[in-house]
Order: C-alpha cells, then structure tokens, then sequence
C-alpha cells in the first residue's frame, strides 16, 4: 500500500488545514483505544482516627531498573495528591478484574471503601490484600506535564498476591487481559524491554 493510500485509510481527527483542534475529548476517544492497567495508590494515614488518602491511577508504569524507579499521573486538580505528597510515600496496589468494585468504591470515595481487607506496609501505607502486585515507594521526584504531574517513586520493597489477569480500562470501561501462558510457564519474561 502506498503512503498516500496507508493515509487515506486512516481516520484523522484533525483537519489538513494545519488548524489544531485536538481536543480533550478526541484525545481521550482515540487514547482511549490502548488498554491502560487500573492501580489503587495509597498513602499513610495523617493523623489518628483520619482514613488514609488513596487515588485511583490508570497511568502507573515502570520507569527504571537501576535504580528501581515507578511512576504514575496524578491530574494537578486531584485533592488526594496533596495529601500522599506530604508524606513523602505511597503504595501502588495493583487491581485484579475482579476488583471493579473496590475500584468503584475508592473512585467515588465511598465511606466504607476501607473496609476491604489490608494492612499496612513497612512505610505505613495500605497495602490490598487481595491486590496481584504491590510497590512501597517514597516519593523520587514530581514534574509538571500539562494538566498532570508526573510522579516518580523510588521502590522500597514489592510483591506479588494471588494470580490472576490484571483489571484494565478500555474504551471507557473496565475489562481484562489474557495471560500469555506459554511465557508463564516457561518462566521466561514476556513483552517488550
């Protein structure tokens, strides 16, 4: 296929006139076609008798090996940032598929949402019980991106839980991957570098 063909074919969100008109909302419908991984980050409580804070991200990732590096998103308007930056350390709490619930409760701060089963972690931040995978992590460094700030958390101690597929979110709703089993049971790493 030619390129004039390949390009064609393509839907564009935006004019050829040169005009920028990426919105947020097209940007969020084509963004919204790569699957992002749902975590609960958590941090300490601030005082006795307060809940801990706790944030849902779908922006967490791995930054480095060496020296053991995380990240994740937080939007600047979020009001739960404020509160673990203070701290100085947080938890990532990597949600299964079948935690859209607990996902729900901690999204729209549900009272009762710290009643799921945790404990704490050697930093003092909550750690799911039921969570797949988790990362202690005091915080490394914060730089703005847009409307976000991009957090980065250097790892303390990690971990994983019980197995299964890890909830994602798609297309504006939740769903989950499969597992490539032949590189589970070979033992060998799967995916890119």
């Amino acid at each position: 296929m030619s390129l004039s063909a390949a390009d064609s074919s393509l839907q564009r969100g935006t004019p050829q006139s040169g005009q920028a008109s990426v919105t947020a909302g097209l940007l969020r419908r084509v963004a919204g076609h790569y699957p992002t991984g749902v975590v609960l980050v958590t941090g300490p409580r601030p005082a006795p008798g307060q809940p801990p804070p706790a944030m849902v991200v779908g922006t967490f990732t791995s930054v480095s090996l060496h020296p053991a590096l995380v990240g994740f998103l937080p939007a600047k308007s979020s009001t739960t940032w404020p509160r673990i930056r203070a701290a100085g350390r947080f938890c990532v709490n990597v949600l299964g598929a079948d935690q859209q619930q607990v996902c729900r409760r901690f999204a729209a701060a549900d009272p009762h949402r710290w009643e799921v089963p945790h404990r704490e972690t050697a930093t003092g931040s909550p750690l799911l019980l039921d969570a797949l995978a988790w990362f202690d992590c005091e915080v490394a460094g914060e730089a703005e991106a847009g409307d976000h700030w991009f957090v980065t958390g250097t790892v303390r101690d990690l971990g994983t839980g019980r197995p299964g597929p890890p909830l994602v979110f798609l297309r504006g709703g939740y769903g989950h991957c499969a597992e490539d089993t032949d590189a589970a049971r070979s033992g060998r790493p799967a995916g890119p570098d």
